[in-house]
């Protein structure tokens, strides 16, 4: 004899029955009220029974006792209408949220504009945490070439991707920010056995080891982690990363580079034929808008432009594509570097007609930090004015610190460009400042 099943959502405990109740009593007094207007009927149904006809308020004005019916009837439903939906929902409500943040999550955002940052570093963390407060569609295609560090040592010693800019990434987009950046981001003291390995990085490397594959590991890191959006590596294989510097002398790996101390005229990544994650090339072409940096030029920008395959979805994508402009130059890197300089480095490695925007900083007047090497990016008009790009100025630096970008600035600005942009008009180069609208 088959045994039979009784539905989940009967279970005791589940807090949902009650409401349930109260939603069909809602609903029954709702009708009740309804009924009223079928005159007829309802007093061949009991009108002549004096219980009946006190309960149900017989002896008022018909349409006076429609609306007393209908207003009991709505609120009893809307009670619990609200608290069958408090039931479904607080499963999902972490401590210090609401049920209308989660809702907004859920809803809102996951309406928002398919967004994908390609980058690496601070700087592309930066972007992400201001904006997954425009939207839940967000892929970071993060650079794997570090070989510094943490990242580097888990590298050497497992063989794995470096996860230091996949960490910090996941740790922008978690949900619980800034609690989990802290827990990402702790680094175990010396003498513990791990010295200066980061959790974050720990943690990606076990993933690695339980589902046995570096990306598979992300991607349930992305899930466990309750990212709002999704990290992704640019490849599967780690990277090298190698410069040749203007004087002819070659450098080997991303720390030597961002340590140069001569201007560098090329970089180079091996394999040269790598190939690009598939995930992250069908995000790339379905991407309303595409964003690249800010971060290292050299050592976290240009990594991900060089695989070919995501050069190519680039120039495939139908979105709008944005270059951010580093607000400070970096020693050793881009010392001395221009806005205009960003951008030709750029174009000399990956050719030009692969952006159509590039977002840069106007403003001057913000603090800067003591005993800090780098300098504001100069902003030279003339020399911008003859790229093939339109150029956006806006304040995109936090008040306190002028060689940072402000994560809800930069987002935005990138958020206005992306409403403003008209897709069925040609992209002119000329200088713009977009007029200021709510965001």
């Amino acid at each position: 004899m088959r045994r039979l099943r009784i539905p989940r959502w009967l279970y005791p405990g589940m807090h949902l029955k009650r409401w349930l109740v109260l939603v069909f009593m809602g609903i029954l007094v709702l009708g009740l009220g309804a009924a009223v207007f079928v005159r007829d009927l309802y007093r061949s149904t009991g009108d002549d029974i004096p219980i009946i006809y006190a309960l149900t308020g017989a002896w008022m004005p018909p349409e006076l006792r429609a609306a007393i019916f209908a207003g009991i009837g709505l609120a009893v439903t809307a009670v619990g209408v609200w608290g069958l939906m408090r039931s479904v929902v607080s499963p999902f409500v972490s401590r210090g949220n609401s049920v209308m943040e989660v809702l907004y999550t859920k809803r809102y955002l996951a309406r928002g504009p398919r967004i994908v940052a390609i980058g690496g570093g601070t700087g592309l963390s930066t972007l992400l945490r201001g904006l997954k407060g425009y939207s839940a569609n967000i892929t970071a295609v993060v650079a794997v070439a570090d070989d510094g560090g943490s990242s580097g040592r888990l590298r050497q010693q497992l063989g794995i991707i470096p996860p230091g800019d996949i960490r910090n990434c996941i740790a922008a987009l978690a949900d619980a920010e800034p609690l989990m950046t802290q827990l990402m981001q702790y680094r175990f003291p010396a003498g513990s056995g791990l010295d200066d390995h980061a959790f974050g990085n720990l943690f990606i490397a076990a993933m690695t080891a339980v589902t046995g594959d570096f990306e598979e590991a992300v991607r349930e890191s992305n899930r466990v982690l309750a990212v709002r959006g999704q990290v992704l590596p640019a490849t599967s294989v780690p990277l090298n990363l190698g410069a040749t510097l203007e004087s002819g002398r070659h450098l080997q790996g991303q720390v030597s580079i961002s340590h140069a101390e001569e201007p560098i005229g090329q970089v180079t990544i091996e394999p040269a034929d790598v190939r690009a994650n598939p995930e992250a090339l069908e995000r790339i072409l379905e991407a309303d808008m595409i964003v690249i940096g800010p971060g290292s030029l050299f050592s976290s920008v240009l990594p991900n432009l060089l695989i070919t395959d995501i050069r190519d979805a680039i120039a495939a994508a139908g979105g709008l594509r944005i270059y951010v402009c580093n607000v400070a130059t970096q020693p050793g890197e881009t010392e001395h570097f221009s806005a205009a300089e960003h951008l030709e480095a750029l174009f000399n490695h990956i050719g030009e007609g692969l952006i159509d925007y590039v977002l840069i900083n106007d403003n001057r007047k913000a603090r800067r930090p003591q005993h800090w090497e780098a300098e504001p990016v100069e902003l030279d008009i003339r020399r911008l004015e003859e790229l093939p790009v339109v150029v956006i100025e806006e304040d995109l630096i936090d008040v306190a610190n002028a060689h940072r970008h402000d994560p809800a600035k930069l987002a935005a600005a990138l958020m206005r460009l992306q409403q403003e942009d008209r897709g069925d008009r040609p992209r002119q180069r000329r200088f713009a400042r977009p007029t200021a609208t709510a965001s």
